[in-house]
């Protein structure tokens, strides 16, 4: 039997505010009980009837679900789960134990064969050649194994691009849903990779990136399945980034099959994605974003949305591909409806999820002085209509209805807010109170009284 290997395409949607209990959300069922059939192994019931939906079995089947995608964990159809399984996905079963083949396969020779069946329009030949032969060599990197190409007959992995029934029983479903699919090392069928001709295939970040997807799909081609691990590239989520795209994760499974790169080659995975409820977090920035709160980390950032329990954690590029994959500070001046981005010496301005036009601009444009070369933090305060940047152990103060820098700065922040740190990662202004974060801390200031109200650990924001 086949295992598929699919990316998500991650899609920023508005959250379902109907409860689940009128007529009308009949089809949400069907969609639950397709997805969780599909992907989670559940029996067909009884075609999304009131009494299969509150049945033990589907509720168990959510929870495995939500428990994968590190949701909260409920056993029902709430809305971070719904806009889940709205998503493009792949066709491999999420949970291992439902992986129809067994465990561990591998190919037994470290020399493995490819050919490529056939090309897709959308790319020049030669182009198509460098991605598949650029993702090969990613995982040529970390492991013993080396890829050698064949022009003609049967090869180990034989790829191919197609559409809807494409002569493996396994059809795809026309743009923008399975992208492709892969299968594991074995005899016949094993290690085939298809990629689904009805998407369009670029070499940039332009729709989806046949080398990151190739490379993904050759993970699974190898013996991989999916990673619970956001920061992996075996996680069932598309995102285009550049630079070398395995994480720690992703090397510690395949050389889990295979051994390391004998010749010790050096490779810089990404990072893994933080735990929100890890200790020692610390926070790069937090701003808010037409009623949501906004708190990036790494190439990461969370979304707190009023109805949603828990926060969504979600790469930067998946959401923005134009925006650093590392933010330095972030706020928003909500009379303009704009959110503003830092990043070393330049800035980005953002109209909701869009990127405003003759954007990046230098962060000097603003007035700061050209020995500053990083904004810490950065907060709007509607109440006096300035916005304070932080870098190192001063701040400045900036009027956004003259678009000038406040004079008799910059000042210190120890001395400005006294009880707080002398340096400040992060800061969002909620309700009267400015929340100052410095490393795994979180100050809670009083504007008015101009004191320190408590302390506690940065990521109590993220419900920890």
């Amino acid at each position: 039997m086949e295992i598929t290997g699919l990316l998500l395409l991650v899609v920023v949607a508005q959250s379902f505010a109907m409860p689940l209990s009128s007529p009308e959300d009949t089809d949400k069922w069907l969609l639950a009980e397709k997805y969780l059939r599909k992907f989670y192994h559940l029996r067909a019931g009884l075609q999304g009837t009131p009494t299969h939906r509150s049945s033990d079995a589907m509720q168990a089947k959510i929870r495995e679900m939500q428990s994968f995608f590190n949701l909260q964990v409920t056993g029902s159809l709430d809305d971070n789960t719904l806009e889940l399984m709205s998503m493009a996905r792949c066709g491999v079963p999420d949970v291992g134990e439902y992986n129809h083949f067994p465990r561990h396969l591998k190919w037994q020779n470290t020399n493995v064969t490819f050919r490529i069946v056939n090309y897709t329009p959308d790319l020049k030949k030669a182009d198509v050649d460098r991605a598949i032969r650029n993702a090969f060599n990613i995982w040529a990197d970390v492991t013993p194994l080396t890829f050698k190409k064949l022009h003609e007959g049967k090869a180990d992995i034989m790829i191919a691009f197609g559409t809807k029934e494409h002569g493996d029983f396994n059809p795809f479903d026309g743009p923008d849903g399975l992208l492709a699919h892969a299968y594991p090392p074995g005899r016949d069928i094993g290690g085939d990779t298809h990629f689904d001709e009805d998407e369009h295939w670029s070499k940039d970040s332009d729709a989806y990136n046949l080398f990151l997807v190739a490379t993904h799909e050759f993970g699974h081609a190898l013996g991989l399945s999916h990673s619970s691990d956001p920061g992996a590239l075996m996680y069932p989520v598309y995102s285009y980034s550049e630079g070398y795209p395995l994480s720690e994760d992703d090397i510690t499974g395949i050389q889990a099959l295979y051994g390391p790169n004998p010749s010790h080659r050096k490779v810089k995975p990404k990072p893994d994605a933080p735990n929100k409820c890890d200790p020692m977090l610390s926070f790069d920035a937090v701003t808010e974003l037409r009623g949501e709160t906004i708190i990036f980390k790494d190439r990461f950032y969370w979304r707190l949305h009023p109805q949603f329990a828990e926060p969504e954690q979600t790469l930067i590029k998946s959401t923005w591909p134009s925006l650093p994959n590392k933010v330095d500070a972030a706020y928003e001046y909500p009379e303009k409806d704009m959110v503003f981005i830092f990043s070393g010496i330049r800035m980005w301005a953002l109209n909701g999820y869009s990127l405003v036009e003759g954007y990046p601009k230098y962060i000097h444009k603003l007035g700061l002085p050209k020995t500053v070369r990083t904004v810490d933090a950065a907060v709007y305060i509607p109440d006096t209509g300035k916005t304070l940047l932080f870098s190192e152990e001063q701040f400045w103060s900036y009027d956004e209805k003259t678009n000038t820098m406040d004079s008799g700065f910059p000042r210190s922040i120890e001395m400005h807010f006294p009880g707080m740190a002398d340096e400040v990662d992060a800061a969002l202004y909620k309700h009267g109170y400015l929340h100052f974060f410095h490393e795994h801390t979180q100050f809670e200031y009083s504007y008015s009284a101009r004191k320190v109200i408590q302390i506690v650990r940065t990521n109590s924001f993220l419900n920890c």
